[in-house]
């Protein structure tokens, strides 16, 4: 692999959750298109965007902004699941298994945050 980003367990995570977002709103109805279809994978394409943008070339302070990107769109995500699971898009079971794997993608992230705030 060339990229530093690449061997981050976090950045492959994020890019796994994000194509799990997208296989997931391929199910939503056509009138979410423009609303939580475009915001929640937005936001799930925006983490492994700003930990990749991050990781690369940049001081471990400007590293450490870019994590804090990647955390707050996750937590864009959850809060955009929990609107697909008020609106009846999302079944508790997927709501579980995706609240789960931000859940952890965000601690990861968090930790990795904290070794290079260090």
């Amino acid at each position: 692999m060339a990229f530093k980003f690449e061997n981050l367990r976090v950045w492959q995570l994020s890019l796994e959750f994000a194509n799990d977002i997208h296989l997931l709103t391929r199910q939503f109805p056509v009138e979410e298109r423009y609303i939580l279809t475009s915001q929640i994978k937005r936001a799930a394409d925006s983490i492994c965007l700003n930990i990749a943008e991050g990781s690369t070339g940049q001081t471990d302070k400007q590293f450490s902004l870019f994590l804090g990107y990647a955390i707050r769109s996750g937590i864009e995500v959850v809060t955009c699941l929990y609107l697909g699971k008020k609106r009846n898009l999302i079944n508790e079971s997927t709501f579980e298994k995706l609240y789960n794997q931000a859940n952890e993608l965000i601690t990861k992230t968090q930790a990795l945050r904290k070794k290079l705030n260090k």
